[in-house]
């Protein structure tokens, strides 16, 4: 087919995810003609059935619960008080809608051409887009692969949206069942655990490895295990999933503990939350000869350069940290380098982790198993939300701050915050460790009171051996 005008631009998206559709907009600024292939609605998994509805849920979820909790104290009392997760997930669908139609407005006012359609690369800078039986080919001097992940399957365990569930079929549920079993205790499983439970659902959770969280510092996993278990959740680490077996009225499962015992139970549904794998399969990367590891990621510099010239992979389908955030920061120095205008790099010790549930999970740079693994001279302080005021103040006073800080030069290792605002408050610390600043110096700003802020500062002072407040 032969290449018209208005097939062919300065750069082509496949994608627009988080990273996807920063890049796209990243690189109209730059004065770049842009199209950007989407299959689906703008905005990808995670706006449209990841992180936005998500945390929808549970804004929904930390309501029910404060009502629970607190309620009476704060002058709150109704007869006949009831939850239903049916109202929420409806909300959270207006939500992901919402900005979804948003990032369409954001194209618009860049005059980013959308392109409606599945791509694949077809070698040459030519994408061929397919899209309700008719196939399109547009041309790029330069091609971004950002078509994401899915789910994760295990051999045992297999999606079916019906009683085993993934994180999307978790998300369009519009009644809590009695009962749900989550494998995988990372971010999604966590999340889902707190969003059900809080609905009246039981939960169980089954969790290979020897923690939940484990992506975590040792001391935050095992408050959260806690936390979860006063709730009334069971949880079985270091435990391995059997056997799935689908019921019309449920689904009977197995797994076997970390002593080698079988479990046997029968709950309503499963939910499977054991990673994702990337979209790399099918988008052509054979034709174009890009290369990927043998789990299927592509391969990339770090410039995002795959290696072939002119094409480049971000997000997920590139591998590292599965998040967000990071992906919008890879979509930004690709298109700068693409550009030339600059040498900007993702620093991928310095992203942050976050976990939605209650209480709030965050963290940034090293535990403190891996700061002493590295050779580390080390001093860790710990400062509980008990110690502040607006924690108090707020009812949500559970949980710690924990900072890990070098000796020599008082860098910070890492830092790690369970509590109110975890995920908003971890930024300050990813500022300061951008900026190469000293405990001393992450203290030393003045913290505004009364403001949970102010654990930052105090969890600054206990690495340093003298906290105000405990």
């Amino acid at each position: 087919m032969a290449a018209t005008d208005d097939t062919r631009f300065d750069l082509i998206v496949v994608g627009s995810g988080p990273g996807g559709y920063i890049a796209a907009i990243r690189a109209s600024q730059l004065g770049m003609n842009v199209a950007c292939v989407e299959a689906d609605k703008l905005g990808g998994v995670c706006l449209n059935i990841g992180c936005i509805p998500t945390k929808a849920m549970l804004t929904s979820a930390l309501l029910v619960n404060d009502v629970k909790k607190s309620g009476e104290a704060h002058g709150i009392t109704a007869s006949d008080l009831s939850f239903d997760l049916g109202p929420a997930q409806e909300r959270s669908r207006r939500v992901a809608n919402q900005l979804s139609r948003g990032i369409a407005g954001l194209f618009k006012k860049n005059k980013i051409t959308h392109v409606q359609g599945y791509g694949r690369l077809q070698g040459g800078g030519a994408v061929a887009v397919e899209n309700e039986g008719e196939t399109r080919v547009i041309h790029g001097e330069n091609i971004i692969v950002a078509t994401g992940s899915r789910p994760r399957n295990l051999p045992s365990l297999q999606t079916d949206e019906h009683r085993i569930w993934s994180s999307t079929g978790a998300l369009m549920q519009t009644e809590a069942p009695g009962s749900l079993l989550i494998v995988g205790a990372g971010a999604i499983g966590m999340e889902f655990a707190d969003v059900y439970e809080a609905y009246g659902t039981k939960v169980t959770i089954v969790e290979a490895l020897d923690r939940i969280l484990p992506l975590e510092d040792r001391e935050v996993s095992a408050f959260m295990a806690r936390t979860y278990k006063k709730r009334g959740m069971d949880i079985h680490t270091g435990a391995y999933f059997e056997s799935a077996d689908i019921q019309d009225d449920g689904v009977q499962v197995s797994f076997k503990d970390s002593k080698g015992e079988i479990h046997e139970m029968k709950v309503d549904y499963v939910l499977s939350a054991v990673g994702r794998v990337p979209n790399s399969e099918d988008v052509g990367l054979d034709a174009a000869g890009v290369e990927t590891d043998d789990r299927g990621f592509i391969q990339v510099d770090a410039q995002m350069r795959t290696n072939v010239s002119g094409v480049y992979a971000l997000g997920d389908v590139a591998g590292r940290q599965l998040l967000a955030h990071k992906a919008m920061h890879e979509g930004v120095s690709c298109v700068e380098h693409i550009a030339r205008v600059g040498d900007h790099t993702v620093d991928y010790d310095n992203v942050p982790n976050c976990t939605y549930c209650h209480p709030e999970v965050a963290s940034v740079g090293l535990t403190e198993d891996q700061a002493r693994e590295a050779g580390h001279d080390i001093e860790v302080g710990k400062f509980p939300w008990v110690g502040i005021g607006r924690a108090v103040a707020s009812g949500h006073a559970e949980g710690f701050i924990k900072v890990i800080r070098d000796t020599r030069y008082s860098e910070i290792l890492g830092a790690h915050i369970v509590g109110p605002h975890a995920t908003e408050l971890i930024a300050e610390f990813v500022l300061g460790r951008h900026l190469e600043s000293t405990v001393e110096e992450m203290e030393r700003a003045i913290h505004p009171h009364p403001t949970l802020s102010e654990g930052v500062g105090e969890g600054a002072l206990a690495a340093l051996g003298r906290a105000m407040h405990i």
